[in-house]
């Protein structure tokens, strides 16, 4: 088989994980803004039940949450289990929130509460000053560490294997048992280019905010 026939598939299949990434963060970015609010709540059941979830999920291996989201309906209620692809998208939608929870905790949590007064004594409602006042800041804050959390998404999509999703990884080792070795290797240079890419991405995004001091 011809080297650009196999790196055909191989960025087909890679396709797959730049799937997973795109909607980890479109679902995941939002549900840990949510996920945050119920870490800082003044209500102490739903700030324990919040902080006890984030716990679970962040002290757990994300290929066992894969595992249990892609089976666990199955077992609990019959009938037939998800797409494969669908599941994966969700255990990684919900392992990330977790993490992006905490970040934008500390984010907002940074933010000093005289910043907050100024506002008020400006009339300014407490959506203004969450959405004009400190979402801004925070986001320059938290480019950095969601950067990192980024970056190891894009890895980290090549677990979706463990549910015979066809990414880049899964058709890679399809060519070792064929006595291939080198397409297994060469997959490092797709994650390489978009982590890279994602690099380039983020430091611009950066320089974009250095406004904020």
């Amino acid at each position: 088989m011809s080297f650009s026939v196999i790196m055909g598939r191989l960025l087909e299949s890679f396709l797959i994980n730049c799937e997973i990434f795109f909607i980890t963060l479109a679902l995941g970015l939002p549900f840990g803004l949510v996920i945050s609010f119920g870490s800082m709540s003044r209500i102490k059941p739903l700030r324990f039940v919040t902080k006890t979830f984030v716990w679970i999920i962040r002290g757990t291996p994300l290929m066992l949450q894969i595992i249990v989201v892609f089976y666990g309906p199955g077992l609990i209620w019959g009938g037939d289990a998800m797409g494969r692809l669908e599941a994966a998208m969700i255990a990684f939608a919900v392992n990330y929130a977790c993490y992006f929870s905490e970040i934008f905790r500390g984010g907002i949590q940074s933010i000093s509460a005289g910043q907050k007064e100024a506002g008020q004594v400006l009339g300014m409602t407490k959506s203004q000053i969450f959405f004009k006042i400190t979402l801004l800041q925070v986001i320059k804050r938290i480019v950095p560490p969601m950067g990192n959390e980024f970056i190891t998404l894009v890895k980290d999509t090549s677990l979706a294997r463990i549910i015979a999703n066809k990414e880049i990884i899964m058709m890679a080792q399809e060519y070792v048992a064929k006595a291939l070795i080198w397409p297994l290797f060469s997959t490092a240079i797709f994650f390489l280019a978009a982590c890279g890419l994602l690099t380039l991405l983020l430091d611009y995004t950066e320089r974009k905010l250095s406004y904020f001091k």
